[in-house]
């Protein structure tokens, strides 16, 4: 299998799913296909396109060494979306999924990719009504691609309940704080990835299921951390899409430091710690369910920490690599989400004034223009 793992190591690339709104109602708007043509014309890589449903609207930034540069790529790229959209008495908002939507009434991109997907899984992919936020970050090896995505398995729980923004579906509130997670869940070749022995295992195991026509190539495995060959990269998956810019920039920082502490485990040559498949699963179970305010399993321990503590310690070992890195700074947004709760938690209170799912979704679209 091709591949550019050959560095530089570190590189940031951002890709975030953003809902397509009617200004006045709120209401998903099947309208991307107005919004790309009304954007202006980028050279390179497109830094707005589709994605499965008309609703939906991805922006990208392109790869990059410096986290000041990809976080004015990030915020500029919002700011194109939003007058674009307002120029089409459209709306733009951020979140795991949208408070009152009914995914009964969106329709499927005109695109080859997304019709066969809709045919092969039928219901599975139309009901697929969520947003997130993939952080890829650029490694220099293909084994140590596979040691950063089998470490990163552990760490996914706890980037679930810091960026858990999805309380709400089909105007219910659902009892969870990330209900993108078990919407996702009915896909196959999702959740919490295989390990693999190393990067001739992940090849042939890839290759074994093109070779037996389940999958077209590697991209179909929809897992939550997953090595990205072409990019050269290793994307985490798992993570609500956020509201708030800054939010999106700390994660992104934080899992770039997670990603060059597991590269440099790598190059130390210590083996990764083993960790029962289930326990990770549950981990994420939990963090899907209450977000900061649960307690995570402290694998390969079989204590219960509460996830705020467990999430701070990380915070403090990660923190000399974000400076290394340049990204220090960002993880401000991290010890807010902290300290001031995630994107979940803020939009349970919003609702609770008045019990008025459109007042949420109008705090939604505020603080994702903010």
């Amino acid at each position: 299998m091709d591949h550019r793992f050959t560095g530089p190591a570190y590189t940031l690339g951002i890709e975030e799913e953003l809902m397509i709104l009617d200004d006045q109602t709120l209401d998903l708007s099947n309208s991307v296909e107005s919004l790309l043509a009304a954007a202006p014309p980028v050279e390179g890589e497109p830094q707005l396109k589709e994605e499965l449903m008309e609703s939906v609207v991805e922006i990208m930034t392109t790869p990059s060494g410096s986290m000041d540069e990809v976080g004015e790529q990030l915020r500029g790229l919002r700011r194109t979306v939003q007058a674009v959209a307002h120029e089409c008495g459209l709306a733009i908002g951020s979140a795991g999924t949208h408070p009152f939507a009914l995914w009964e009434e969106q329709r499927i991109v005109a695109r080859p990719r997304y019709q066969e997907l809709v045919s092969a899984l039928r219901w599975v992919a139309r009901q697929e009504l969520i947003f997130g936020v993939h952080v890829h970050v650029g490694v220099d090896g293909p084994e140590k691609a596979i040691h950063v995505a089998n470490g990163m398995r552990v760490h996914l729980p706890l980037l679930l309940a810091l960026s858990a923004n999805s309380p709400f579906w089909r105007a219910d509130e659902t009892g969870l704080l990330s209900t993108r997670t078990p919407v996702f869940r009915v896909f196959p070749r999702v959740g919490i990835p295989p390990r693999y022995e190393d990067w001739e295992d992940y090849e042939r195991r890839v290759t074994f299921m093109v070779d037996s026509r389940v999958i077209e190539d590697y991209t179909y495995l929809w897992y939550d951390v997953r090595p990205h060959p072409r990019l050269g990269t290793v994307e985490v998956r798992v993570m609500d899409a956020q509201t708030r810019v800054e939010h999106t920039l700390g994660l992104a920082a934080l899992v770039q430091a997670l990603v060059k502490e597991l590269c440099e485990h790598f190059d130390s040559g210590e083996p990764l710690s083993s960790y029962p498949y289930e326990m990770l699963d549950e981990n994420k179970f939990i963090a899907a369910r209450h977000g900061l305010d649960g307690e995570l399993v402290d694998l390969p321990k079989e204590e219960r920490v509460p996830t705020r503590a467990l999430a701070r310690r990380v915070l403090d070992r990660v923190r000399e690599h974000a400076q290394e890195l340049g990204s220090d700074d960002e993880l401000a947004a991290v010890d807010d989400l902290l300290e001031r709760g995630n994107g979940a938690s803020r939009q349970v209170v919003v609702f609770g004034a008045n019990h008025d799912l459109r007042e949420v979704m109008r705090e939604v679209v505020d603080k994702t223009a903010a």
